[in-house]
């Protein structure tokens, strides 16, 4: 540092203690249609759909939320969708939110990114890195992904003007039957990319559609990857696999008992769907957990409502008999939003999730082939044997 700059660290001084924000970060989804229409999408609607446009929440509606947020002390909001890019406002929205001293941390598929725009970001930095999600490494893999012709030019000419223009961004990836094949080539590309301090992250065990569309959820359910493929994926670079395992049993992994929200869902922020909807997270919309915005507030929502539903019990026996007592919580994504979207309900069990979950346990020696993990009593010791061997 300089003679006239020293960096301290804030966290150490009372007064911030004092003033920590109320909220952290707040999740907005600008708009549900999207300009790809990606076979595994859990909220896409077309890019056209004008009568989801007009049910969007208008740009003073937005910037109201946003400032409500800010004011409660939100540090980052994330601008996603559907694509984001599509609001005619995006940059009006952006700059708003920007200028309140709020970072912006967006979800794209760069499509949309033009020369402008680039310019644009460039010259306002969000202050996160941008996140792109890469649908396939060839033209082939990623139009059939997609579904939309040109879209993987596009990508490319979004990606590379941001690299021109130094604009920070990391990428991850969705495993799919059209590009499969190519994890490890996009894991060599991603690693060139400069703000890249790991390896790129992939979807594969695919979330249903969040609003429950049984037609979509048939074509999901068909594109997502065996519990045994998922693993192949995960385990590739088997060192780092275990090593991270080791850390992340010692510390998340237990039953998470009768509550239903063990998780960090509305604690400190939550999820406004682009009809001013608030939610604990972004794939639950169960009508009786989400609050409506355009008739209260942000701050009522978190420290009202949002302990109320938090507060809701399984009832569910199966939930009760499995779930309940299952050590794999932490490495089993089961949680309410899941069962909505696959059951309508709160706590439904999700087999392809237990599968899913029980595939890796068995990988790492923490139960054996003829073991369920709600039934193993010495789960303790399992993990403390499994986080300390060599």
């Amino acid at each position: 540092m300089s003679d006239y700059v020293s960096q301290i660290d804030i966290a150490k001084y009372d007064l911030w203690k004092k003033a920590k924000p109320l909220i952290g970060r707040l999740d907005i989804e600008l708009t549900e249609r999207c300009n790809n229409n990606c076979l595994h999408c859990c909220i896409n609607l077309p890019e056209n759909d004008l009568s989801a446009r007009r049910k969007e929440l208008s740009t003073d509606e937005l910037k109201r939320i946003i400032k409500e947020a800010a004011d409660l002390g939100a540090m980052t909001i994330r601008f996603t969708g559907g694509e984001p890019l599509l609001r005619e406002d995006f940059k009006e929205l952006y700059l708003f939110t920007r200028k309140l001293g709020v970072r912006v941390m967006l979800f794209t598929n760069a499509c949309l990114i033009t020369p402008e725009l680039a310019d644009f970001l460039a010259e306002f930095p969000p202050r996160e890195k941008i996140e792109i999600t890469v649908y396939g490494m060839h033209k082939e893999s990623y139009e059939k992904a997609t579904r939309a012709k040109g879209s993987f030019d596009a990508f490319w000419n979004g990606v590379n003007l941001l690299l021109e223009r130094k604009v920070p961004f990391v990428v991850k990836g969705a495993v799919l039957p059209s590009n499969k094949d190519e994890v490890e080539e996009f894991a060599a590309w991603a690693a060139t990319i400069p703000w890249m301090d790991h390896p790129p992250s992939h979807s594969m065990f695919f979330d249903l559609r969040c609003r429950r569309n049984t037609g979509k959820n048939r074509t999901i359910k068909k594109i997502r990857l065996s519990p045994e493929d998922g693993l192949k994926i995960l385990t590739r670079d088997k060192d780092r696999y275990i090593k991270g395992m080791k850390e992340f049993c010692s510390k998340f992994m237990r039953p998470p008992g009768t509550k239903l929200f063990s998780c960090g869902a509305g604690h400190g922020g939550g999820c406004v769907d682009a009809y001013g909807k608030l939610q604990l997270c972004m794939g639950l919309r169960h009508p009786d957990t989400v609050y409506d915005l355009k008739n209260g507030s942000v701050k009522d929502a978190i420290f009202n409502f949002f302990p109320a539903i938090k507060a809701t019990e399984a009832v569910n026996p199966d939930y009760l008999k499995r779930c309940a007592g299952c050590f794999l919580k932490g490495l089993c994504e089961q949680c309410p939003a899941k069962s909505w979207m696959e059951h309508g309900s709160l706590d439904t069990p999700v087999e392809y999730l237990c599968d899913v979950a029980h595939a890796q346990a068995r990988y790492l020696g923490l139960i054996t082939t003829s073991e369920k993990a709600w039934e193993i009593e010495d789960w303790q010791g399992r993990i403390k044997r499994f986080s300390k061997t060599d």
